[in-house]
């Protein structure tokens, strides 16, 4: 039971570094090349405010949401936030799918981490 235990825990681990790298990496990223990450942004949304205050903002977003999720607690909700941004990502982007089919991996691997909280706020003992 023991090695199952730490199982768990790695295969939680690597989901939660995968997915922060994810977010970190385009956030930083954004700080020293922003306007190669500025048409990333669909155009509904640009010129709503400045672009690097949403550039910017974005990437505060995503740093959050990675932190958040790195820490390992209550990651539920970081989860179905990053969920729900890479879906947002791959259905607004999808005429460029051979640029963001990594994504589709990444959001799946969002989704189980939040299986996965959803599944140990169910358990009896919670042993994480």
């Amino acid at each position: 039971m023991h090695n199952n235990i730490s199982a768990e825990k790695m295969t939680s681990l690597l989901l939660r570094i995968g997915v922060a790298f994810a977010f970190l990496y385009p956030a930083i990223k954004a700080i020293f090349d922003p306007l190669s990450w500025l048409s990333y942004f669909p155009d509904f949304m640009l010129g709503i405010v400045p672009d690097m205050v949403l550039l910017h903002s974005f990437g505060v977003l995503e740093a959050v949401i990675a932190i958040w999720i790195l820490s390992g607690k209550k990651i539920f909700i970081p989860s179905i936030l990053a969920t729900l941004i890479l879906a947002a990502i791959i259905i607004i982007h999808s005429s460029g799918m051979d640029v963001i089919f990594r994504d589709v991996p990444i959001l799946l691997m969002a989704v189980a981490l939040a299986i996965q909280a959803k599944e140990r706020k169910n358990l009896p003992t919670n042993n994480y």
